[in-house]
């Protein structure tokens, strides 16, 4: 089974498209629909997509305590530039880009968590990853 798609919440879209667009571009995304005020959806390089946006039902977005999503990288040195571009794009630090061999022994991951709270890895499994 595939994910299809990812949706993360916000309540500043402008903030959160500067955010964005500065670190999925660094993984490959490329914007493909942009509804002004509303929400817009990257298409990630595997075909993943992910929607930013407003709460639908109009109540504010708020992230989950305990979800993350793992945005895969190519290599280590794409881990590292998406992190740093995350805390350019005011994001904030959740653990710095290395290893992580509880996770396998090739696992090379970064965490950040966006302008809204919203948690991401940027990862990288070694030669595994193919």
């Amino acid at each position: 089974m595939a994910i299809g798609y990812i949706t993360l919440g916000t309540n500043d879209l402008a903030s959160a498209r500067i955010y964005y667009d500065a670190v999925l571009k660094i993984l490959g995304a490329e914007l493909e629909i942009d509804l002004p005020g509303l929400t817009c959806c990257y298409k990630l390089r595997d075909g993943l997509r992910i929607w930013v946006g407003h709460a639908q039902n109009g109540s504010t977005a708020t992230f989950g305590n305990g979800t993350m999503i793992g945005l895969l990288a190519r290599n280590e040195d794409e881990v590292q530039a998406a992190h740093r571009a995350a805390l350019d794009h005011r994001g904030v630090n959740e653990g710095d880009p290395g290893p992580r061999p509880l996770y396998g022994p090739e696992f090379y991951g970064a965490y950040a968590r966006d302008p809204e709270g919203n948690k991401m890895s940027f990862v990288y499994f070694g030669a595994s990853q193919s």
